[in-house]
């Protein structure tokens, strides 16, 4: 039987490779240009929000245990500015981000999950820095699918469930949470 700080683990890793691959299948939709859409001044580009969660990712996840996570050569600032990257750079950039995160949950053991770690001076469990990114990083993904579905249109693909068929999808073989898959 799984601990429950293993359980943890494991399917906080699950859930962010679904969210990842939710990502993924968004660029997969998109050219070079649509990265660059932002549907008001005021709106971020799925190029920067890309940039945005690598930093983050990068700068919480490198020596999370030993390192506070707010990097002395992270900047932030930079990643809210426009870059010249094509589709392709912007994936790899994405791919860095997330291997770093994945690589150091997946070094994590049960008892480093009570563990001090600190961002920015201020302490927190390591289960709560994870919780903290299981929310933020999620979020970001649905920005970068609305702002996909908006660029796309007519022609998305849909990621889940269509509309007006959640009865089908029920009564159907298909692995109802696919975050089960990772």
């Amino acid at each position: 039987m799984n601990s429950l700080g293993k359980e943890f683990l494991e399917t906080a890793i699950r859930r962010l490779k679904y969210y990842k691959d939710l990502g993924d299948k968004t660029f997969a939709q998109l050219n070079d240009a649509d990265f660059y859409f932002q549907p008001n001044s005021e709106s971020n580009s799925i190029a920067i929000i890309i940039q945005h969660m690598t930093g983050n990712m990068l700068s919480r996840w490198t020596n999370a245990l030993t390192e506070d996570g707010e990097k002395d050569w992270r900047r932030r600032d930079e990643e809210f500015t426009t870059h010249d990257y094509s589709k392709e750079q912007l994936i790899g950039i994405w791919e860095e981000g997330w291997n770093c995160f994945i690589s150091a949950l997946s070094s994590f053991q049960e008892e480093d999950l009570l563990k001090t770690i600190h961002i920015r001076q201020e302490s927190l469990s390591l289960v709560d820095a994870i919780n903290r990114q299981l929310a933020h990083y999620p979020y970001h993904i649905g920005q970068i699918i609305y702002v996909g579905r908006m660029i796309k249109d007519g022609e998305w693909k849909n990621l889940s469930i269509q509309k007006g068929q959640s009865q089908q999808y029920n009564q159907g073989g298909q692995l109802k949470d696919p975050a089960k898959k990772f």
